[in-house]
């Protein structure tokens, strides 16, 4: 019975492969991929990927807390935040991948999860650079004079 469910969930984690893979990869990494002729290249492509995305989150999580520095309740927001996320990231892999025995999903396992990741944090880093422009949007409005609350248009400075 335990062998049935294990193929059933192979075959499910392969069929959703692609739902999980599709993600927009860098030129770096097709090029990589298109030259990997074994399991293990393409699953060091996948890894490489996930390392320039994660290495891109940081570039800007770190910008987004050195703009808003001088708020220190805002950075500790961030950072929580940030701790939110990575929670997120993890409990997507889970679901993706639940069994304990991350071995039964056999040796693209190690690409998906990168490829998932990747996928995962591109969508973060979109969520930090909205922050990041919504940061500049605020700081480029003046309050009108006479208390309205209401804001001019954005004034470069």
């Amino acid at each position: 019975m335990h062998r049935i469910i294990n193929r059933r969930l192979v075959v499910l984690a392969a069929m959703a492969a692609p739902w999980f893979c599709s993600a927009q990869e860098s030129t770096e990494y097709q090029a990589c991929d298109a030259k990997a002729t074994t399991q293990y290249g393409i699953n060091r492509c996948a890894s490489e990927e996930a390392a320039r995305v994660d290495a891109e989150l940081n570039r800007v999580y770190r910008t987004l807390v050195a703009k808003r520095k001088d708020d220190a309740a805002a950075v500790e927001k961030l950072k929580k935040f940030e701790r939110a996320w990575i929670a997120y990231r993890d409990a997507c892999f889970g679901a993706a991948y639940p069994a304990a025995n991350k071995q039964q999903y056999g040796s693209i396992y190690p690409m998906e999860v990168d490829l998932l990741g990747a996928k995962l944090t591109r969508q973060q880093i979109g969520v930090l650079q909205d922050l990041m422009s919504r940061q500049l949007d605020d700081s480029q409005t003046e309050p009108e004079s006479g208390g309205s609350g209401a804001t001019k248009a954005a004034v470069p400075k």
